[in-house]
């Protein structure tokens, strides 16, 4: 189903090469936007390749124009209706709504000041409300566009259901990555519990869509529901750590410590293997000439990314270095 088109090699302070970047996420009309955690950047990559503005503390490059905002270990972007984009900040826990028109930008939300623990990812959904994860809080957040709180998912106790429930109900682990799916479902990678959770809005409930509760690797060829995903209990994030999904509802994870990219099918709802040997070996680049995306070497998946028939599947290396593996619907 799938086939590499390409693999692109990333040293440090690499932001984009080749076009794409090592971390990045495409808005709904294919824009990328390039993200630097560590270098607290986010920047608008033209479809040339080069940068069109970058949103920082701090001018990072004197060509670009940046807009000015306190980004503290940048986690996600999205874009609302009217253009404007959000970023999500890990950290500091804060929103950030940027105008490129203008180039300038305004907090939306302190997350601090509601009490989040931190914020992952922030995503819009098909109304132009606003969903936000918390890691280490174990709750799923909407806000409206103008950034008040409408919703709150979970209480901040850790905890699991297999089976479907309310609202009311639901309790999550730590929440690594959220994802807005094509039917106005909120898809989440409650890792601390090795599942995916599927928030339906119109039932106002939580479903399992993959995952046991338990870590390991097994269950390809059978029901999502059954299935496992590897964890490392030393680790500070235990369990898978990436989420994608594709037009069709097909989900997309990033199965960390199994070195493997593990599809969902929306319709059947079985779960195999799409791309991966099982390698968490993290000293290799892989070979740039490779095609066959059983073959590679993938450690340390983090913030996958889909678009038009495109699976993109960041890996860090040591020193500081990464892969970037762009699969392509064969």
């Amino acid at each position: 189903m799938w086939t590499v088109e390409r693999i692109v090699h990333f040293e440090p302070g690499d932001l984009v090469v080749e076009g794409v970047s090592h971390f990045g996420f495409r808005d709904r009309r294919g824009r990328l936007h390039a993200v630097d955690h560590q270098r607290h950047v986010v920047a608008r990559v033209g479809s040339d390749g080069e940068l069109e503005w970058t949103v920082a503390p701090e001018p990072p490059f004197a060509d670009v124009p940046n807009v000015e905002a306190e980004l503290e270990f940048p986690m996600y972007v999205d874009v609302l209706p009217d253009e404007t984009v959000l970023i999500a900040n890990f950290e500091c826990a804060r929103l950030y709504r940027v105008d490129p028109r203008r180039l300038g930008a305004e907090l939306l939300v302190d997350g601090k000041a509601l009490g989040l623990a931190d914020m992952g990812n922030c995503v819009v959904d098909r109304e132009g409300f606003v969903w936000v994860n918390e890691v280490r809080g174990c709750r799923v957040r909407r806000f409206d566009p103008t950034g008040r709180l409408v919703l709150t998912l979970g209480d901040g106790t850790p905890g699991f259901q297999a089976e479907a429930v309310s609202f009311d109900r639901v309790r999550f682990g730590w929440i690594y990555d959220l994802r807005p799916g094509p039917s106005g479902t909120v898809y989440a990678l409650d890792s601390g519990n090795f599942a995916v959770r599927a928030i339906d809005p119109a039932t106002r409930s939580v479903r399992t869509v993959a995952g046991t509760g338990a870590a390991g690797y097994e269950g390809d060829g059978g029901d999502a529901r059954e299935a496992t995903f590897g964890g490392d209990a030393e680790a500070r994030f235990d369990g898978p750590i990436s989420l994608a999904l594709d037009e069709l509802g097909n989900v997309y994870v990033g199965d960390r410590f199994n070195g493997v990219v593990r599809m969902i099918e929306h319709d059947s709802g079985t779960i195999s293997t799409a791309a991966g040997r099982g390698s968490t070996d993290d000293a290799r680049a892989n070979d740039p000439q490779e095609r066959d995306p059983l073959r590679l070497r993938l450690p340390q998946i983090s913030s996958m990314d889909y678009c038009d028939g495109r699976l993109y599947v960041p890996t860090d290396l040591t020193g500081g270095k990464g892969d970037l593996a762009v699969l392509r619907r064969s």
